[in-house]
């Protein structure tokens, strides 16, 4: 039977019925806010935007505390698939149409910084987060393959990725234990990582270095002024300047980021524990589909499988068969094999699905909105927000220049636009 929840030891209220939940080890706890305090910087959400901003903002000397509505990593931080993928999600050639050459190639050698930085954090703290390295990307059409080699060798060649290496249909097949895609390319950089012990050391880092984290205190309004005034249940944080990393989570607190980062649920399975491994390599997977599969192996040797959105707060009634049929269009030998757990969760993304950095008040700072490439993009967001209210802005400008327009139809008409929208491209998915 599969779990409805994972309960840590000191019985706190559940994380998601995650393997990564049932797999994390200890969890330390974080009280609650209880009464009025102040503080030079308060930060919303303890997630890898948040921790990684307290973290920086700490080690600086700066009286940090953070509001966690749930748990360290609760939201997207600690359910995401574990994929690290490089650079954007919009490649360079689309950022160099749309933005200028000069602007993506500074946008990419952000995201090459972000990439050594998260190594460097984990290096660093010591983090035992079962990095791994490699990321395959399938094609899923036949139309596609000549387009991919191309790209390949264009972004190596051209924009000093990789090396990507393109993989032919038979070395796919050996690499990914399926013969479904017509061919592959292999990014070297790309990995995954156990999402959840990543969100936990971070979180470790953080209070070592002085951060004050408090748990179940989430933020309810915040009134604006000279200083920033955030209630809880429990309390208030009068502070400074205020760091906002909710990310999808946010719920209304800012309604100028509301109207560029709209939630978007994401469901994954984790099988039980297969007798051979699947991916020789241990790489992360994922394909060219537009609502992406993603896949990876986890160390004993399940499969961790995510596919499938949503566009409504509601899950579906049954994560494990919505997820199901999705894996096993890619292993149809998997069938039988009992899935253990399955969980869902909130991401955000942006119209152009570029990162949304923004200063929307003189003393409110915002990151949100990363469109999938939060494991990597999310941590170095954090430190650049800490580095902008710091006086360092060099890398925020570069973010904050980024368009990001609204959804169409405001918060109440951009659901069904999204989900029409959505509805092509996935029907162009299966054309």
């Amino acid at each position: 039977m599969m779990p409805t929840a994972f309960m840590p030891p000191e019985g706190r209220a559940p994380h998601a019925a995650s393997w990564y939940a049932a797999s994390a080890g200890y969890m330390p706890g974080h009280p609650p806010l209880k009464g009025a305090r102040s503080a030079d910087v308060c930060v919303i959400g303890a997630g890898y935007t948040g921790l990684s901003a307290a973290l920086t903002l700490a080690r600086a000397g700066y009286d940090v505390v953070v509001l966690e509505a749930n748990k360290v990593g609760w939201g997207a931080s600690g359910r995401n698939g574990g994929q690290i993928h490089t650079g954007h999600r919009r490649d360079p050639d689309w950022m160099a149409a749309r933005l200028g050459e000069p602007a993506a190639r500074r946008l990419m050698a952000l995201a090459d910084e972000a990439w050594h930085f998260q190594r460097a954090l984990i290096r660093d703290h010591g983090m035992a987060v079962d990095l791994a390295d490699g990321l395959i990307h399938g094609i899923h059409k036949p139309r596609w393959v000549d387009e991919a080699r191309r790209e390949a060798d264009h972004l190596t060649k051209h924009w000093g990725l990789g090396p990507i290496r393109f993989l032919d249909k038979a070395e796919t097949a050996q690499r990914l234990g399926t013969d479904v895609y017509h061919a592959a390319t292999l990014d070297p950089k790309g990995g995954h990582l156990h999402p959840l012990k990543f969100a936990l050391g971070l979180a470790k880092a953080a209070r070592e270095a002085g951060a004050i984290i408090h748990e179940d205190s989430r933020a309810l309004s915040i009134r604006h002024g000279a200083k920033v005034t955030v209630t809880t249940p429990g309390g208030t944080v009068t502070a400074d300047t205020l760091v906002l990393a909710g990310n999808g989570y946010l719920g209304g607190l800012d309604p100028e980021t509301d109207a560029r980062v709209m939630p978007l649920n994401n469901f994954i399975l984790t099988t039980a524990p297969l007798e051979a491994d699947l991916i020789p390599g241990n790489e992360a997977a994922s394909d060219t589909r537009f609502v992406v599969y993603y896949w990876r192996q986890t160390p004993d040797r399940r499969l961790l499988f995510g596919g499938g959105e949503t566009f409504t707060p509601k899950f579906p009634k049954d994560v494990a068969k919505f997820v199901t049929r999705h894996m096993t269009a890619i292993y149809p030998r998997l069938k039988t094999v009992p899935v253990d757990y399955a969980w869902g969760g909130t991401l955000g993304i942006t119209v152009n699905r570029l990162p949304y950095v923004r200063r929307p008040k003189p003393n409110v700072w915002v990151a949100a909105g990363y469109s999938g490439q939060g494991v990597m993009l999310a941590p170095f967001a954090g430190h650049v927000l800490a580095e902008a209210i710091r006086g360092v802005t060099e890398r925020f400008d570069a973010f904050a220049d980024i368009p990001c327009p609204p959804f169409p139809g405001g918060t109440l008409m951009r659901w069904p636009t999204l989900v029409a929208a959505m509805s092509w491209f996935a029907l162009r998915d299966r054309i």
